[in-house]
């Protein structure tokens, strides 16, 4: 099983948003998400999102990257540029793709549904494609 990380800086939507399709799309794979200065809570319009199209876990929450630090992960995957910019160093060698998603929080509805079809479409090709080539 092929373990990845998702990272932004508040945790409560993209990451959480990449960590559950990941883990319902991408077969042999399991995600986590974290982040660099995180919310303490998952956006209520992202849960309604994941809710929505079915892959919503409980067990999704905002937390630091402390919480994971340990896991060895073979990808970790950054979704916003602070995230990107800040990227803390892991105690292994890990590969990391950046992929930018625009933070629909404090937004419509409308476009917490247009960033899950965006990472959908975009971040999980990619998250195929880097796992490939580790």
């Amino acid at each position: 099983m092929k373990k990845v990380l998702v990272m932004c800086t508040g945790n409560s939507c993209r990451s959480i948003i990449g960590e559950a399709l990941i883990n319902a799309k991408l077969d042999g794979v399991e995600a986590y998400s974290c982040g660099v200065a995180p919310s303490g809570k998952v956006n209520p319009n992202a849960k309604k999102v994941l809710e929505q199209n079915g892959i919503w876990r409980d067990e999704y929450h905002s937390k630091d990257l402390d919480e994971v630090i340990d896991i060895p992960f073979d990808l970790v995957v950054t979704v916003c540029d602070h995230a990107h910019e800040t990227c803390p160093m892991f105690p292994r060698p890990i590969k990391k793709i950046h992929v930018g998603f625009e933070d629909p929080d404090g937004k419509e509805f409308v476009a917490f549904e247009a960033t899950y079809a965006e990472i959908e479409e975009v971040l999980l090709p990619k998250v195929t494609a880097a796992l490939k080539d580790n």
